[in-house]
């Protein structure tokens, strides 16, 4: 039975969430919206009078397909070359979705999308629809033909996964303090001086980069804060190699991604990299930096959309 405008404006009213849903189900924004458009085919094949709810006939498909998607990608990221990292999404992207509670903005953040890697594809599932989407744990068993009790266990188990992972709490941060750190990072790494940069880092602080084999990145993540602070300094170090590895001088903006300060750095219009910062009481915690290309293109297009001011450096 073909679609009614009306079915198809239904489904276009669910798009925002089930995209919410799937990037953090799968930490990848493309891989995201080919599972929302997978949905819509099956929306599509479907005849909606039948569906009695719609919006947990779609979120219950979206999440099987997600499940689906997640024992494949696990096969792939064993053959990964490098570290493998998220997709990262800047600010004002409609994927990052729902940020009115402490826990729906945590759980689209980049250390913790990092930590959603360690779990099961039913952990992740149930973890994500509980604590990013609120949804009751009757619903999620529906959603994953399980019961009540089995939901609320998996999503303890998780949870505590999760909080394992984390070796400090998150600190949130408003733009201006955002930008504060952002800017004392950025006249350290200049500085050509070690120490400065150490100052601002936690003792066990960690850098990773993620290139898929298509961009310079090491294999293995820097650890400690004399390490990082020496890895960021010769990082921000100018160099004719660097210029024409990157295809010219990159300039350096302050920004967020995945609610989290951020670094994005671009080339003629062309984001080439977003280094997200892991704040905490403590100091820099983590450096997480997105290289491959083909994890940068949602948000090439999402720059080139914005008015994002002057660069605050120009580097290499």
């Amino acid at each position: 039975m073909p679609l009614t405008l009306d079915d198809v404006d239904r489904f276009e009213a669910s798009r925002p969430r089930l995209e919410a849903v799937a990037y953090r189900m799968l930490g990848s924004a493309s891989e995201a919206e080919d599972a929302v458009q997978e949905t819509f085919l099956r929306w599509q094949g479907a005849d909606p009078d039948l569906i009695e709810v719609p919006e947990a006939w779609l979120t219950k498909v979206l999440t099987n397909l997600c499940l689906n998607q997640l024992t494949s990608a696990r096969a792939r990221r064993e053959t990964y070359v490098g570290q493998w990292l998220p997709e990262p999404l800047l600010a004002g992207d409609r994927m990052l979705g729902p940020a009115d509670t402490a826990e729906q903005r945590e759980s689209v953040s980049y250390a913790v999308l990092v930590l959603l890697e360690r779990l099961s594809p039913n952990e992740r599932a149930v973890y994500v629809l509980r604590e990013a989407f609120d949804y009751p744990h009757r619903e999620i068993a529906e959603i994953l033909d399980i019961t009540e009790a089995s939901s609320q266990q998996i999503f303890h188990r998780a949870k505590k996964r999760v909080a394992d992972g984390r070796a400090r709490a998150r600190t949130e941060v408003d733009e201006t303090a955002a930008r504060r750190i952002i800017d004392e990072f950025l006249a350290a790494a200049a500085s050509g001086e070690t120490e400065p940069l150490v100052q601002l880092l936690t003792g066990d602080a960690v850098a990773v980069g993620d290139g898929g084999g298509k961009v310079p990145a090491r294999a293995r993540a820097f650890e400690g804060a004399l390490a990082v602070a020496k890895f960021m300094r010769g990082l921000f170090k100018p160099s004719a190699a660097k210029r024409a590895l990157v295809g010219g001088s990159p300039d350096v903006y302050a920004w967020s991604a995945n609610g989290d300060p951020a670094l994005v750095v671009v080339v003629d219009g062309r984001v080439i990299g977003v280094m997200c910062l892991e704040v905490t009481p403590d100091g820099i915690a983590a450096f997480r930096n997105q290289v491959n290309p083909d994890k940068l293109e949602r948000a090439t297009r999402l720059w080139a959309a914005r008015d994002h001011g002057e660069p605050l450096l120009r580097v290499f």
